[in-house]
């Protein structure tokens, strides 16, 4: 009995995203209460690493002024004076607000990327690209969901 316990408490643990497992977070939810505070596309991505489709989000074409918080727990993640069009139908920004996001190794989808995650509540925001414009060279393709919009 002691076995299948442990095999199928093994076997949940692998369901979560390795980056929710492995770091503490100030921002901490059960699950239930990400799911209570979520939609279903919201908490798959911000919770579970997916990605929303692109040109989905309203925020992709918002050129007004202000800054974009995280949904999970609404620190500031980046101002709106960073946010550019890349033409990929994601919400693109070169860089973000000090001490606002945090970063892993992706090796998902057959391929290496930076994933991105807001460093307070360890929420999913998208991936680090080496193809933006000066002066970080950086594109940080985030999904619109996983995003609040504050206009100044």
């Amino acid at each position: 009995m002691k076995r299948r316990h442990f095999l199928l408490s093994a076997l949940a643990a692998s369901a979560a995203p390795m980056a929710l497992r492995a770091e503490a977070f100030e921002v901490t939810r059960t699950d239930a209460e990400w799911r209570a505070m979520l939609t279903q596309t919201q908490y798959n991505v911000m919770r579970r690493e997916s990605t929303e489709p692109p040109r989905s989000s309203p925020l992709n074409t918002n050129k007004a002024e202000g800054t974009y918080h995280c949904r999970g727990c609404d620190l500031p993640l980046y101002p709106s004076w960073s946010k550019y069009e890349s033409g990929t139908g994601w919400p693109s920004f070169y860089s973000p607000l000090p001490n606002a996001i945090a970063t892993k190794v992706d090796n998902r989808s057959f391929q290496t990327r930076n994933e991105l995650h807001c460093r307070r509540c360890g929420s999913h925001l998208g991936h680090i690209f080496g193809d933006g414009p000066k002066p970080t060279g950086q594109r940080h393709c985030l999904n619109g969901v996983s995003l609040v919009f504050r206009a100044a």
